[in-house]
C-alpha cells in the first residue's frame, strides 16, 4: 500500500510533463500542417531528367522540338559499324568469349 503514495505522485508528474511537451510542441507548429508532407512526396521534382519527348505538360511545339533534336543523337549510334562475326572454325573475339549460354557465371 506504501507503494501507491509513490506511484500516484510519479504518475502525476508524468501526465504534467506529457501536457507541457504537447503544448510546447502544438505552439511551435509542429501539428499544423499533418497532410503536406504526406502529398508532397507525390509531387515531381525531377523534370530536368525526364526526357523532354516523354514528358506530358509540354506544348505540341515543345515535343516536336525535342523529337527533332533526338534523332540527330540517334544516328550517331545508327552509324556505328557492325561487329564482324567470326566465320564457323574461327576463334572469337575476346569479348564474345564468355558469353552465350554457356559461358561461365
Amino acid at each position: 500500500m506504501e507503494i501507491v503514495l509513490i506511484l500516484v505522485p510519479v504518475t502525476l508528474v508524468l501526465v504534467a510533463l506529457g501536457i507541457l511537451l504537447f503544448s510546447w510542441a502544438v505552439k511551435n507548429g509542429q501539428y499544423d500542417d499533418l497532410d503536406g508532407p504526406a502529398h508532397r512526396i507525390l509531387y515531381d521534382d525531377d523534370k530536368d531528367m525526364i526526357p523532354k519527348d516523354a514528358r506530358q505538360d509540354l506544348t505540341k511545339a515543345e515535343k516536336q522540338e525535342a523529337q527533332e533534336q533526338d534523332p540527330q543523337e540517334n544516328k550517331s549510334e545508327e552509324n556505328k559499324p557492325e561487329e564482324k562475326k567470326p566465320e564457323p572454325g574461327q576463334t572469337p573475339p575476346a569479348s564474345d568469349r564468355n558469353s552465350g549460354p554457356d559461358a561461365p557465371r
